[in-house]
C-alpha cells in the first residue's frame, strides 16, 4: 500500500506531490516498515526471491517456503486492492474515467512495473537478474553474523537503504521490481479491476520478466556471496585470538574488558 502509494501520489498529482526522489526513498522505506512489523514473526520476508535463496543456501527450511510465498503474493494483492480503493476517485478523474496501461495518462504503472520504450526483453531480463543479484549479495552480508554484524534493530532500515541505492541506479529500464510478488500480484489485480489483459501484453509481453528474473538473480546473488565472501571467513577457533589492549592512556575503569581481535594468517 505505502510503496505503490508513493507512485500513485506522484502520478495522480502529475508531479506536484512527488516524483522520482519521493518514490525512490518512500518505496524502500515502506519495505523497511513492513520488515519491522513482520520481522519478529517471520524474519521479515516480503520477497519470494529472498525466501527462495534463503532456503536454497540453508538459511531457512524448505517446508516453510510455500507458506511464505503464498502470504507474500496474497499480501501484495490485498495491498493493491486497498490502494485502488484509497485512490479510486483520483484514478477515475485522472484520464476521464479510463484505466490505461500505456500513454501519457496511463495509471497501470502505479501498481506494477513496465519497461521503457527502448528496452528489449533480453536487456530487461538481464536488468532484473543483475539488480536482484546485488540485492541478495548485500542481504546475505547483512544477515551474516561473521561479517559486519548489523544490529538486529537496524536490519530493516539498512535493507531499505540498500533498495534506495539499487532503485536510484538501476531503476530507469523498468522500475527495478526485484520481487515477483510485488509485481505479479498487483498486475493481476489491475487486470481484474479494469485495466484488462493489456497489463500482460504491454511491453512485448514483459510481465514474466519481473517474476522469473529475480528468482534467477537470487541464485546468483546467494552463490556469489557464499563463494566470494562467506567461505573465506577466518575460523574463529583457529584464526582469531583475543588480546588485552595495551592502551595505558585510558582510565582504569575504561580499560576493563577491552580486547582487540587479531587474525593469524
Amino acid at each position: 500500500v505505502l510503496g505503490c502509494g508513493c507512485i500513485a501520489q506522484a502520478i495522480l498529482s502529475r508531479g506536484h506531490f512527488g516524483g522520482i526522489v519521493t518514490i525512490n526513498v518512500g518505496f524502500p522505506m515502506a519495505v523497511a516498515m513492513a520488515i519491522y512489523v513482520s520481522g519478529g514473526v517471520s524474519g521479515g520476508h516480503v520477497n519470494p526471491a529472498v525466501s527462495f535463496a534463503m532456503c536454497l543456501f540453508g538459511r531457512m527450511k524448505w517446508f516453510k517456503l510455500p507458506f511464505y510465498v503464498a502470504a507474500q503474493f496474497l499480501g501484495a494483492f490485498l495491498g493493491a486492492a486497498t490502494l485502488f480503493g484509497i485512490y479510486y476517485d483520483g484514478l477515475m478523474s485522472f484520464a476521464g474515467g479510463q484505466l490505461l496501461v500505456e500513454g501519457e495518462n496511463a495509471t497501470a504503472h502505479i501498481f506494477a512495473t513496465y519497461p521503457a520504450p527502448y528496452l528489449s526483453l533480453t536487456n530487461a531480463f538481464a536488468d532484473q537478474v543483475v539488480a536482484t543479484t546485488f540485492l541478495l549479495v548485500v542481504v546475505f552480508a547483512i544477515f551474516d553474523s561473521r561479517n559486519m554484524a548489523v544490529p538486529r534493530g537496524l536490519v530493516p532500515l539498512v535493507i531499505g537503504l540498500l533498495i534506495v541505492v539499487i532503485a536510484s541506479s538501476l531503476g530507469l529500464n523498468s522500475g527495478c521490481a526485484m520481487n515477483p510478488a510485488r509485481d505479479l500480484s498487483p498486475r493481476l489485480f489491475t487486470a481484474l479491476a479494469g485495466w484488462g489483459t493489456d497489463v500482460f501484453t504491454a511491453g512485448n509481453n514483459f510481465w514474466w520478466i519481473p517474476v522469473v528474473g529475480p528468482m534467477v538473480g537470487s541464485i546468483f546473488g546467494g552463490l556469489i556471496y557464499v563463494l566470494v565472501i562467506e567461505i573465506h571467513h577466518p575460523d574463529p577457533d583457529s584464526g582469531l585470538k583475543a588480546e588485552p589492549s595495551e592502551d595505558k592512556a585510558e582510565p582504569l575503569e575504561d580499560k576493563a574488558e577491552k580486547y582487540e581481535l587479531s587474525a593469524v594468517m
